[in-house]
């Protein structure tokens, strides 16, 4: 995302927490993420020849306990797959692989990925191992393109972009809003110390905070070691008074968090980034305790504009289940690959390097209309300029506030 200041992140939160799905208009070459659900038509191979499918590598953890973020990449993937696809003209062929959430098996992926052919990168989904990915791909001069890891290390390589937010930009807009929206003035927070996604965010956080007025009373670290006993942590911010906990962490952590919170009997209120995506898909959780969650997100999948409702429908009629943040990350960022494709006339004959040269440029030409925002747009750093928007679960299931 590009660099903003938080007063006007700030303003735009107030006014976007609505549901995306507007008509901006985009420049020559560029298609709208939702074009095919709003009955758009894409004319032709990108650049006009027959070639086979482009080859879209994907990489994600789809066993083990952050499942939920690969395998909701990978359904939100296919779908955008399978619409471009059915338009009859640019054709792309998606593998996905499990990386477990390992940096060396998510390495492991990508080479397997190279050999069969892969010619750009949806991936990887999650923060460690897409660090360890990006720089073999900027080595191989291969197109990155991330819907869900938000470090900026991730980016630093000019191959790479992201279709989330930053760590840093999800640090500083949590601050904003809780402050703006007069949410609390004391607050705790809980973060792993040794996950460079949870660090990162906290670190601007807490310097946000501290510039807006909030009071952190205490911060407590864990790391991947000791993530199963949270009593202390949470002791210690019930004694300190604060009215909010903050937790910049995955869901699994947060799920034990709160459960400790209620044995405790500590009513706060709790606020998170995009990593408490995922609550409401644990199973055997409690979820009467997680009524009343904020999180920042770029995406609901209540929201009633067409884009969404369209998604929502096909993602749900298919898989079975509500589409999260992280398989609208993935739609958007297939239909983002395209937009570059275009914008770029690529073709799917090109090598992996030709197209990556290709691509860098045209990123940063194109602006496109997706369920995770609108107008959305990448400086030459790789991160992308959207709007935040926060939701809350009420009644079991996300809704925009």
């Amino acid at each position: 995302m590009k660099r903003f200041l938080s007063a006007a992140l700030a303003a735009a939160m107030a006014v976007s927490l609505v549901a995306c799905g507007g008509t901006t208009s985009a420049p020559a070459g560029s298609t709208p993420a939702g074009s095919t659900a709003s009955g758009s038509t894409v004319s032709g191979n990108a650049g006009g020849s027959s070639a086979a499918p482009l080859k879209i590598g994907g990489i994600g953890p789809l066993t083990g306990g952050a499942s939920t973020y690969g395998i909701a990449v990978k359904q939100g993937a296919e779908l955008a797959v399978e619409e471009i696809n059915a338009l009859g003209g640019m054709q792309f062929e998606l593998n996905f692989q499990d990386d477990e959430h390992d940096p060396e098996k998510s390495v492991n992926a990508y080479n397997a990925l190279k050999d069969w052919g892969m010619q750009v990168l949806l991936g990887t989904v999650t923060t460690g191992p897409c660090l360890a990915v990006a720089s073999e791909a900027e080595a191989d001069n291969m197109f990155l393109l991330t819907p869900s890891a938000s470090a900026v290390d991730v980016v630093k390589g000019d191959n790479a972009f992201q279709v989330c937010f930053t760590d840093p930009n999800q640090g500083v807009g949590s601050a904003d809003y809780i402050a703006d929206n007069k949410l609390a003035t004391k607050v705790a927070a809980i973060y792993d110390a040794s996950d460079a996604y949870s660090s990162g965010i906290y670190a601007k956080f807490a310097e946000e905070a501290a510039a807006k007025g909030l009071e952190v009373v205490s911060a407590e670290s864990f790391t991947a070691d000791s993530k199963t006993d949270f009593s202390v942590q949470v002791q210690k911010a019930k004694a300190a008074g604060a009215e909010l906990m903050f937790l910049p962490i995955y869901y699994n952590e947060a799920n034990l968090i709160i459960q400790e919170m209620n044995k405790q009997g500590y009513d706060a209120k709790i606020f998170g980034c995009d990593g408490l995506d995922g609550l409401l898909t644990i199973k055997g959780a409690d979820t009467s305790l997680f009524e009343g969650i904020m999180l920042l997100t770029p995406f609901a999948a209540d929201a009633q504009d067409d884009m969404t409702k369209n998604f929502v429908s096909k993602y749900e009629e298919k898989y079975g289940e509500t589409p999260n943040q992280f398989a609208a990350d993935a739609y958007d960022g297939v239909y983002i690959i395209k937009a570059a494709m275009e914008q770029a006339a690529a073709n799917t004959s090109m090598s992996a390097s030709e197209l990556c040269d290709l691509l860098k440029p045209a990123m940063t030409a194109i602006s496109v209309d997706g369920l995770t925002g609108d107008g959305m747009t990448w400086a030459a750093s790789g991160e992308v300029s959207k709007a935040p928007r926060a939701v809350k679960i009420e009644n079991g299931i996300y809704t925009a506030m």
